[in-house]
């Protein structure tokens, strides 16, 4: 996606450049394009991306890799590297003899992506110029030749280069090896189109199969989560059941157990500070009342039923509870103790009240 926003951005074709610190990038560049339009300095100089567009071509300095102990540095010559270019300048200072490996690392990783995307990576071994000789300069191509076999090293100085223009020596322009650079960089300018639309085509069917390994494994999560959600269900509604028929019955034992019904006989103003066995009674039906309330609620937070949904819940932050909500606070008389608890009707408003949280 960023590789495409950048296209966005920019129409014009992008040249990087890319390599170690003080291994000759920025200077390459300004004579690439003719003019001092990157700064150069013996230390450490370009700290971040740097762009120049120059006869319809975006050329892109960026910061030395390991220049920076904080990786900032890298960071940036990474996205130079991988989001921004379309050509690769990978400059190599001859005078540092064979790659480390970081740098046959970062090789083989841009040869692979090369393979895949078309985009096209030039290997430059710069400041030839530095070497004692030309024997010195044949050393140090066949030992990186050796060290990534079918790689084409364009050797250039652009000292010699600078020196052939301003001194007008046509030979040292020649041997700077620049020429042969450009003309290596025409051709690969050339093939840029057709590699963003074959790039372009090739990013839409990875981001297509990536969305549709993202779709399938939704889908899959989506049918466990349902098939989860169907199981939990089915617990709560035949275990809810069980906890209901069961404190049901202990309430209908305990019912059919009372003789004389005195919890339905009204205390008179006499009876206000004694006890009476209709005070009794009603005490011990609350009693029964509170102890299935709690069976009942242990059973319901062991599956997570606690609290009303908050779109559900009132001023009274004491009235939230699913209990409350579907049993009331308390039960004084034998009849509503048996309309709730041991009738059909009953326990079926209370399986539905309970599972409607």
């Amino acid at each position: 996606m960023a590789r495409l926003e950048i296209w966005l951005g920019h129409d014009e074709p992008i040249i990087t450049v890319i390599g170690k610190y003080n291994h000759g990038k920025s200077r390459l560049l300004n004579e690439l394009i003719g003019q001092e339009a990157f700064a150069v300095a013996d230390k450490r100089e370009t700290v971040r991306l740097s762009d120049r567009v120059h006869q319809g071509v975006r050329w892109l300095d960026a910061p030395g890799l390991d220049a920076d102990v904080g990786t900032e540095d890298d960071r940036h010559a990474m996205h130079a590297a991988w989001l921004h270019a379309d050509i690769r300048l990978f400059v190599h200072a001859a005078k540092e003899g064979e790659l480390d490996a970081r740098e046959l690392a970062l090789l083989a990783e841009l040869r692979d992506d090369s393979e895949r995307t078309r985009r096209q990576t030039l290997f430059v071994l710069s400041q030839v110029d530095q070497l004692p000789s030309e024997a010195e300069l044949q050393t140090v191509s066949s030992a990186i030749s050796a060290q990534f076999p079918g790689i084409a090293l364009n050797a250039v100085s652009s000292a010699r280069h600078r020196k052939g223009l301003d001194e007008s020596k046509k030979l040292f322009v020649e041997k700077s090896g620049i020429p042969l650079l450009h003309a290596e960089l025409d051709v690969a300018l050339a093939q840029v189109p057709a590699a963003r639309g074959y790039e372009i085509c090739l990013l839409f069917e990875e981001i297509r199969g990536e969305l549709e390994q993202v779709a399938r494994e939704r889908a899959t999560s989506l049918e466990a989560a349902r098939a989860m959600q169907f199981e939990q269900r089915r617990a709560l509604d035949q275990g809810l059941a069980n906890i209901i028929r069961k404190v049901g019955s202990d309430i209908e034992v305990m019912l059919d157990a009372l003789g004389v019904d005195y919890g339905s006989i009204p205390d008179s103003a006499k009876d206000a500070y004694a006890s009476t066995a209709g005070k009794r009674e009603r005490a011990h039906i609350q009693i029964a009342y509170s102890r299935a309330c709690i069976e009942i609620d242990s059973f319901l937070a062991g599956h997570g039923v606690i609290g009303l949904p908050t779109e559900q819940e009132t001023v009274a932050r004491a009235l939230n509870s699913v209990m409350i909500a579907v049993m009331g606070v308390s039960v004084k008389f034998r009849k509503d103790l048996r309309r709730m608890f041991c009738t059909d009707a009953g326990r079926e408003r209370m399986q539905r009240d309970f599972t409607h949280y």
